[in-house]
């Protein structure tokens, strides 16, 4: 590595973030940056020295897609050194490797538009000023686009700090039991409708208390469910009149937390209503995903979410941002039992490897608001015996697991597919599922025992059988 020139350099740092932007958060990070090396070094090897100068990166890169994608087609990618060494061996799926090749096909024959499509260091906004630059002087962003991407940051900054925030909140008081939890809950909606009275008409506090204060009156009206449906297998209706103020939270999470309770004490007809609202408002070409419970990379938004940032303000936060939905575990009641699995996700070796300061969200369930969506819908839809509509949900389930760029907790969505793989008795893919999840965080993970009860149930039916 210390041997390569700048323009071997710049195209080993072109492919790392083709395989970030376009690759990996469509196919389950498959691909690696030893792997984008090794082809540098095939293609140097292969190439004369003189190809790899300045004026030529494009083609110098464009010939590493290439030997990638064949490598990818072989699912052989021989180490440079030892070269009986296959890198890909095991790691590709039949769908990703369809998938990747098509999306490498897709660069290659466009050759070298996607860059301008890459968010990482704002390099396809940089490369398209300076294409402009050489023939205008000018850049290429209108005053309105530019009007539209600084609105559209502004909104996901500011979601962000809603959902951390509420995260922070719910961090106070987690330990707590279900009364407690109740009470502290009761108490900050008390104290922000004090302060929201007290405020200026157009204060920032203002808005920042009216972006919040939804978000926990959904927790309080689920953690009051949680109790009423332990004890009299019903909600009350100061639970659903909590639910019913944090309903418009964001697009979908104060509605699923309200779908979640009705569809745990058995109300699928009402349960089934409230998702069927969730998938009218939920916009897959405008709704931007956030979760905040972790530093992790987001992409660019969506063409669609920028459009619709083009005119005002923090209230398109209802129409255009979904939260992550998270359940304490006091809440546990209204939570179904596939995901209640994520409560008690860590061993007591797992608990050394977490972040005391930040980790704490691993001890509740949280699930992106689209894929759960998906998967009450699936089992709504099958408690009602609606087969067709059940299937459908579940090939969204695999979809949106599988495409959608931007999820907090892909490995709990990856989890919830493979339970539902269990009841389809897709065995095989629901332990593909598991360990696909695994491979995104191998610690503090309910597939490590997922695994164990799928492979343990199998060995019973099997003796079984032979009995």
């Amino acid at each position: 590595m210390f041997s390569l020139n700048i323009t071997q350099l710049r195209c080993y740092i072109l492919m790392k973030m083709i395989l970030k932007t376009f690759i990996n958060p469509q196919c389950d990070g498959v691909l690696s940056s030893f792997m984008c090396k090794t082809v540098l070094f095939h293609c140097i090897q292969n190439t004369h020295s003189n190809n790899w100068v300045k004026s030529n990166l494009l083609a110098c890169l464009m010939c590493c897609l290439s030997v990638l994608q064949n490598f990818v087609r072989k699912e052989n990618c021989p180490h440079f050194v030892i070269p009986e060494n296959n890198l890909m061996a095991g790691r590709i799926s039949r769908h990703n490797k369809h998938k990747i090749v098509e999306i490498l096909e897709n660069i290659l024959q466009g050759e070298g538009r996607a860059l301008l499509e890459i968010p990482t260091d704002d390099l396809g906004m940089r490369l398209q000023v300076k294409m402009n630059m050489g023939e205008a002087l000018q850049y290429y962003l209108t005053p309105s686009q530019i009007n539209a991407h600084i609105s559209a940051q502004l909104l996901l900054y500011t979601a962000d700090a809603v959902s951390f925030n509420h995260k922070l909140l719910l961090k106070e008081i987690r330990h707590d039991g279900n009364e407690r939890v109740h009470e502290r809950l009761s108490d900050y909606m008390l104290t922000l409708t004090r302060m929201y009275r007290e405020m200026g008409f157009s204060s920032l506090e203002k808005s920042a208390v009216r972006l919040l204060a939804p978000l926990l009156s959904s927790s309080l009206g689920s953690v009051i469910a949680s109790h009423n449906i332990y004890t009299t297998h019903s909600i009350s209706p100061e639970a659903l009149g909590w639910f019913s103020v944090g309903l418009n939270s964001d697009v979908a999470s104060g509605r699923l937390k309200l779908a979640s309770a009705l569809c745990c004490v058995g109300d699928i007809e009402r349960a089934e209503f409230v998702l069927r609202n969730i998938k009218e408002k939920y916009d897959l070409n405008t709704v931007e995903p956030r979760c905040r419970c972790y530093d992790h990379f987001m992409n660019y938004p969506r063409q669609g979410f920028r459009h619709k940032c083009n005119t005002g303000n923090e209230e398109l936060i209802t129409y255009n941002i979904a939260f992550c939905v998270r359940f304490l575990r006091c809440e546990i009641c209204c939570v179904p039992e596939e995901l209640q699995y994520e409560m008690f996700r860590s061993t007591q070796e797992d608990r050394l490897e977490r972040d005391g300061k930040s980790d704490h969200w691993m001890d509740w369930a949280v699930a992106d608001s689209l894929p759960y969506l998906y998967f009450l819908q699936y089992k709504i839809y099958g408690a009602l015996q609606r087969l067709a509509d059940q299937q459908r949900a579940l090939a969204n389930l695999v979809t949106s697991t599988e495409t959608e760029q931007n999820l907090g907790h892909r490995e709990t969505a990856l989890n919830l597919l493979g339970q539902c793989m269990e009841q389809e008795n897709r065995h095989i893919d629901a332990l593909r599922c598991y360990m696909i999840s695994l491979n995104i965080q191998a610690r503090n993970n309910a597939a490590n025992f997922l695994i164990c009860r799928l492979l343990h149930g199998l060995v019973n039916v099997q003796e079984a059988a032979l009995n």
